[in-house]
């Protein structure tokens, strides 16, 4: 098929790029490095699938016309978007206009051409878990940030093109991905700074009092739940959500990283109001729909991407 990956070349994107040139497809991938990196996709730029690196803005909707015009896409993948809590906390008009309105501007073209959307949401818009069921897609939202209002919005409105267009369309909730090839600093996931600060001898800095937990999705894992999600036909007009399982307190994650108590550190939570004190992922509807599961456990997947950061980013 011929794809469009909005931020391919991000840290998710950049494992989805490579499955789907695994899987032999025709891939397009759109990004302006404002989260992602060339370094990402190098590796893939001499394959054959991997078609264009088009450096561009999702809001730029003169770029946007010009590409869906000149390729007949099958499906776009739209992983594109500002990604972190606190700029949005700091700058909500940024992560706004590039979460929704880019969204919008994604979503006209493919209702134009007739091309499949995957859209790519957030466990961050969900209320805190309160049973060991986890969540499912029929949990309480709860926009703690901007940035998961921008996501509630976009996902909406991409809904909306099912139901008024009956455009295919999928929105899809992975819970918190980590894994080689995400940031190590400030920007990146927990378990990359974790990590990261382990192998430099550094503190584990922990934000409040660590009692809040994480579900932990390897991103190998997450890459093949957005793919499958673009191939089958039983998820469209669907919310569908991907995660481990199980859940461990960020008190805990940094215990299994460092293993020695007196280098881990609580300092203030910058941004305590948009802090979910329990996320836990059901991932039944995927397991029932796409026949996806998680393969990577917490303790292979923290001891794979440690590897990676070890080997100084060689994968």
């Amino acid at each position: 098929m011929n794809i469009l990956l909005t931020g391919g070349a991000g840290f998710i994107g950049r494992w989805v790029t490579k499955r789907l040139l695994d899987d032999g497809h025709q891939v397009w991938v759109l990004d302006d490095f404002s989260n992602g990196s060339r370094e990402n996709v190098q590796e893939f730029q001499q394959h054959r699938g991997f078609k264009e690196m088009v450096v561009g803005d999702i809001k730029d909707e003169s770029l946007l016309t010009r590409l869906f015009a000149s390729h007949s896409f099958d499906i776009c993948y739209h992983l594109g978007a500002s990604i972190n809590v606190q700029d949005s906390i700091d700058d909500p008009r940024t992560t706004f206009n590039n979460d929704t309105v880019g969204t919008f501007n994604i979503m006209e073209q493919c209702r134009k051409h007739q091309v499949k959307v995957v859209f790519m949401s957030t466990c961050m818009v969900y209320d805190r878990c309160t049973d060991e069921e986890g969540i499912t897609e029929l949990h309480p939202t709860k926009p703690a940030s901007p940035y998961a209002g921008s996501k509630i919005a976009a996902e909406n409105m991409v809904l909306s093109y099912y139901y008024a267009y009956n455009l295919p369309v999928v929105v899809i909730r992975p819970f918190n991905t980590y894994g080689p090839f995400q940031k190590t600093g400030g920007e990146g996931g927990v378990v990359a700074i974790f990590i990261n600060n382990k192998l430099a001898g550094k503190d584990l800095n922990i934000y409040g009092e660590g009692t809040q937990t994480r579900d932990l999705l390897y991103v190998d894992d997450c890459a093949r739940f957005v793919v499958e999600a673009g191939y089958s036909d039983s998820v469209n007009g669907h919310i569908v959500n991907a995660g481990l399982g199980r859940d461990i307190s960020v008190n805990d994650l940094a215990k299994l990283v460092v293993g020695d108590a007196s280098r881990i550190k609580h300092v203030p939570h910058i941004h305590p109001q948009s802090e979910i004190q329990k996320l836990l992922c059901n991932y039944s509807k995927a397991k029932d729909l796409l026949g996806w599961e998680p393969k990577v456990t917490l303790e292979e997947g923290i001891s794979r991407t440690e590897e990676w950061i070890r080997t100084g980013y060689l994968i």
